[in-house]
């Protein structure tokens, strides 16, 4: 329990359908997938989602960037063990803006997001508070979270190349430097390279190689490539399938996923492809995270610290894996079983930060090369 923050509060509003709905009393409130660029900045200082409550002690409010089927799984924990309601916006963008406009009138306790990008985002606007936790700092490595304090990375996913079983020798594919070699001229997929994924890897590149040598690298990645840049990471490893391309950079959640699916064509897509963990022997492979921080207008710090806590703990950790095939940002906890079945592997121990400072750079070698 973390002191008055984890105070019991019974049943009086559970969290239901997706994050979208939320019960308090015997009323019901709609709280997620709001079009929040059609909100007016005069809203702002209207109580949350037009409750007309002020907000109850054993209760918080996120707003989130990740979808409400897989953070749900987190809510009901967290409400499981501490009997805190939590309640939930959900937009896949346009959160930062919302927030600069409720500025103090801001019901928001704890962000969360995707991309390390993302997050500085909200870091560079001053809409996260800095914290100070015994408990964040133990569970997660200083080059996974904010040296102010704003931000903490919650889960991790690997930046890995995806490769054709049948027309890729095993160990062909090595280094990330390697999609660059004329070898694999007109074999590789790519969704855009300015999309945060991709932005972030050209970031990691620029850190490893220096500027003018990772504009080199994506200069010869772009010549090898079967296709304009299009879709999604999904849509690259079914491309390799329908032999549209042999290889391809993707975050390495989407093969879990894929694998796994309902859907019998998707684990027909991951079974055609193997994982190559680049860059072993030297600097390791890229990852990403998700993360969060403290809202800085939240009315609420302490429980939305506790809840940030809940996050980095072993409960919330494992459900990263089985629920979105993600790492644990924990070095105590193991990844699950589904993840750790791809086997170990050495990730790059670059301060993420850095990534974030590399973006402007890493999207103008991004432009220039026409990736």
């Amino acid at each position: 329990m973390r002191g008055s923050a984890v105070a019991a509060a019974g049943e009086r509003v559970v969290h239901a359908g997706r994050g979208a709905l939320a019960r308090a009393g015997g009323g019901i409130r709609l709280l997620a997938r709001v079009n929040v660029f059609g909100m007016l900045a005069g809203l702002a200082g209207l109580a949350w989602v037009a409750a007309g409550e002020a907000q109850a002690a054993d209760e918080l409010n996120l707003y989130s960037h990740r979808q409400p089927f897989l953070i749900e799984p987190f809510l009901e924990a967290f409400t499981a063990e501490t009997g805190i309601a939590v309640n939930v916006v959900y937009a896949s963008k346009g959160l930062a803006q919302r927030l600069q406009a409720e500025a103090r009138n801001s019901p928001a306790d704890v962000v969360l997001t995707v991309d390390i990008g993302r997050l500085a985002i909200y870091a560079d606007k001053d809409l996260l508070a800095p914290v100070e936790s015994a408990v964040l700092s133990a569970a997660v490595p200083a080059h996974l979270r904010d040296p102010e304090g704003r931000w903490f990375a919650l889960s991790k996913r690997a930046r890995v190349i995806a490769v054709s079983k049948e027309r890729v020798p095993a160990g062909a594919i090595t280094r990330y430097k390697d999609l660059a070699d004329e070898r694999w001229a007109g074999r590789i997929c790519s969704r855009p390279g300015s999309h945060v994924y991709n932005r972030a890897m050209m970031a990691s590149m620029i850190a490893a190689l220096g500027e003018e040598a990772a504009e080199e690298w994506a200069t010869g990645l772009v010549a090898n490539l079967a296709r304009r840049p299009q879709g999604n990471d999904r849509a690259q490893v079914k491309a390799i399938h329908e032999g549209f391309c042999d290889i391809a950079l993707i975050n390495s959640y989407y093969y879990g996923k894929l694998a796994s699916s309902e859907i019998e064509d998707q684990r027909a897509w991951a079974a055609s492809i193997d994982l190559v963990f680049p860059n072993q022997g030297d600097r390791g492979t890229h990852i990403n995270i998700s993360g969060g921080g403290v809202a800085r207008y939240s009315k609420n710090k302490e429980t939305a610290v506790a809840f940030l806590e809940f996050l980095t703990e072993e409960t919330a950790q494992g459900l990263y894996g089985t629920v979105n095939f993600e790492f644990p940002v924990n070095p105590a906890v193991e990844p699950a079983p589904g993840v750790a079945a791809w086997g170990a592997f050495k990730e790059d121990a670059l301060p993420i930060v850095r990534i974030a400072e590399l973006a402007p750079t890493a999207q103008r070698v991004i432009d220039r090369t026409g990736w």
